[in-house]
């Protein structure tokens, strides 16, 4: 079987130094994620204004429970197709990448679908204030938008971590934030955009990182690549994925959910 050459091989030799290798790199792209609303608050609370702040800073805690839930949606993902991966199992990787993309593209254009129109009701749950709103709404729904990039990258990047590859989905991610960054800085401080271009420039980074990640998996000339022509659901891996995933989504939302401010009672 193809092996990849840039992946640690985590099946053979001492282990700790591989598992710390591996971890550290997984831990920072988890931090890395949280930094894209962060770096949004950031330059709005510094160019716009208080109002654009509180709105930016209100979706917050929402979108720590899309990311939490993203991360442990697409660990499904990572424990199916390594798996297949140590099992030598080349057929099972290659269907698991299809699946794996496939899911990352249908659940990526649903909650698209369905948070662009529950936001400002996700917002009224979460007791967000009366005068920023519509605000806070306008930025809630086009980080929706951007809700296939954001689930590409977490699948396709949770791919290359079953082989042993934590380095490329940090360095992706690492160019997403910085160019994140610049976007926030010339669309919000340089264009006076507000609220909307925080927004845009969070989608727009996030693509960046999506495409990276692609752009890896159809070129690589390994067992994992990813072959368009062939992207559909393998119903049983699909199986195999979201049994895995969905619990560790919403495991990885407990406290998160707690946190979270509602004045209605569900």
């Amino acid at each position: 079987m193809a092996q990849m050459s840039q992946a640690g091989d985590l099946t053979s030799g001492p282990m700790l130094k591989k598992i710390i290798l591996f971890s550290l790199p997984l831990a920072a792209s988890s931090f890395l994620q949280l930094l894209f609303n962060a770096a949004d608050v950031v330059v709005v609370g510094r160019f716009v204004g208080s109002a654009a702040l509180a709105a930016v800073g209100s979706n917050g805690a929402l979108i720590n429970l899309l990311v939490n839930l993203f991360v442990g949606l697409a660990l499904g993902a990572n424990v199916v197709a390594a798996r297949c991966y140590g099992a030598k199992d080349d057929q099972g990787v290659h269907e698991a990448v299809q699946t794996a993309v496939t899911l990352s593209l249908v659940g990526g254009e649903l909650m698209a679908f369905v948070g662009f129109f529950a936001a400002h009701g996700l917002l009224e749950l979460m007791s967000s204030p009366e005068d920023v709103i519509d605000l806070a709404t306008l930025y809630l729904k086009i980080y929706f938008i951007g809700m296939p990039m954001t689930m590409l990258y977490n699948f396709n990047a949770s791919l290359l971590r079953a082989v042993g590859d934590t380095r490329r989905p940090l360095y992706f991610l690492i160019i997403a934030c910085l160019v994140n960054i610049a976007l926030d800085v010339v669309l919000v401080a340089v264009l006076g955009m507000g609220v909307l271009g925080a927004a845009l420039a969070t989608i727009l980074s996030q693509g960046v990182s999506a495409v990276l990640v692609l752009v890896s998996l159809t070129r690589a000339e390994t067992v994992y690549r990813l072959d368009w022509k062939q992207v559909r659901f393998h119903g049983r891996l699909l199986g195999d994925i979201l049994r895995v995933g969905v619990p560790a989504g919403l495991q990885s939302n407990m406290y998160a959910i707690s946190n979270i401010p509602c004045h209605h009672v569900i």
